[in-house]
């Protein structure tokens, strides 16, 4: 084989080989722009799946957040500072006093309040009144100050056989309000609820016990709670019926109800007293009360003078006959009892022989009566 031929055969054989190489990484490129173009198929749903599901991570992290807001109310922390008064009123509920916190910024939420108080067990036991509060206090410690030993009041005692002029002053005086305040309230019978049979006159009516006062409450509003006490006692006491068994009316009850009170030594002399008073007006003697003329002067006192026993006022009972105008104090319950169930007895007359003991003697007999009367002179005397 010649030169020419052998450079032919390996031309040729050239040629084809480098047919063959390029073909080989052709195909090469190829597999890997498929595996490239597998992995990108294979990729893209993944990518999805991830970027949704973050989406919803996000919305369930947020959406979390917002929920656990309105699930939670917000609420202040601390006592709070500054002062605000706030009232409870009769008849509200808890929800009711929570709106009240949550308007004038005692507490943050309404719906926080009524949790805290709900979890103290307290919701029922609210009472009306008017509390010092602060502003902007967690709602755990609004619920403490809302104690009903924290109420703003005036805690006022008033005592069996107090005359109405002496119970206005110390009404006054206990409520800080002017005495012309109440006394001008003392004349308006229809205000203060006073019955038909009270004529118009507070005196007797004016019930007393102790009393929780507002700052709110007016003179007004003061005594007609009172009456308002004396009328839930006449009716337990059935004070209309019973006068009426008695023959008298219950005006005249309530009378000789204020002579008892005033004249009694002990809760146990009432009922003697009451049948000495009974005694004497039905066999037709004057009274003869010493209380009577002293209320009449506008005096104090257990034993009248020669003067004031001359004294020409309706309540001059030793100048009278039958009972005053109308009660001389404002009798309590016992007084009241004793008035309407009288003892058994046939006394005319009682003498105080021992004012500082108390000690009180009945007499159905006029020399008994000048007995025990020298006794009571003797005592004074010493006294």
């Amino acid at each position: 084989m010649n030169e020419l031929d052998i450079d032919f055969l390996v031309g040729a054989d050239d040629d084809d080989g480098s047919r063959r190489r390029s073909r080989a990484s052709s195909g090469r490129r190829g597999r890997r722009r498929r595996r490239r173009r597998g992995r990108g198929r294979f990729l893209a749903p993944m990518l999805a799946i991830i970027i949704l599901l973050g989406g919803i991570g996000a919305v369930g992290f947020y959406g979390y957040t917002w929920l656990r807001g309105v699930m939670t109310p917000e609420d202040y922390a601390g006592e709070g500072a500054g002062e605000v008064i706030v009232e409870i009123k009769d008849g509200q509920s808890a929800s009711d006093v929570a709106q009240t916190l949550e308007d004038k910024d005692v507490v943050k939420s309404a719906r926080t309040f009524t949790g805290a108080i709900a979890e103290a067990g307290k919701s029922s036991s609210l009472q009306p009144g008017e509390y010092p509060m602060r502003k902007r206090m967690s709602a755990a410690a609004a619920v403490k100050l809302l104690d009903p030993a924290r109420r703003l009041l005036e805690r006022i005692t008033l005592k069996e056989g107090l005359r109405l002029s002496d119970t206005l002053v110390k009404l006054a005086e206990g409520t800080g309000k002017p005495l012309k305040d109440f006394q001008r309230a003392a004349r308006d019978a229809k205000a203060l609820g006073l019955p038909d049979y009270a004529r118009g006159r507070l005196e007797g009516y004016a019930f007393p016990a102790t009393y929780d006062i507002t700052p709110k409450m007016s003179a007004t509003d003061v005594l007609a709670a009172m009456v308002d006490r004396f009328n839930q006692t006449a009716q337990k006491d059935g004070l209309a019926r019973a006068a009426k068994n008695l023959g008298r009316t219950p005006h005249e009850i309530m009378t000789i109800a204020s002579i008892v009170q005033a004249e009694s030594g002990t809760v146990d002399d009432m009922p003697k007293v009451a049948r000495v008073i009974y005694n004497r007006l039905e066999s037709r003697r004057k009274l003869e009360m010493d209380s009577t003329v002293m209320y009449g002067l506008n005096k104090y006192g257990i034993s009248a003078t020669n003067d004031d026993l001359r004294s020409t006022s309706p309540y001059n009972t030793y100048m009278r006959l039958g009972l005053p105008p109308g009660p001389i104090a404002n009798p309590g319950d016992h007084a009241i009892q004793a008035a309407l169930h009288p003892a058994e007895g046939g006394w005319i007359w009682f003498v105080t022989t021992d004012p500082k003991r108390g000690i009180t003697k009945f007499a159905s007999t006029e020399a008994e009566f000048l007995q025990y009367k020298a006794e009571f002179e003797k005592n004074r005397g010493r006294g």
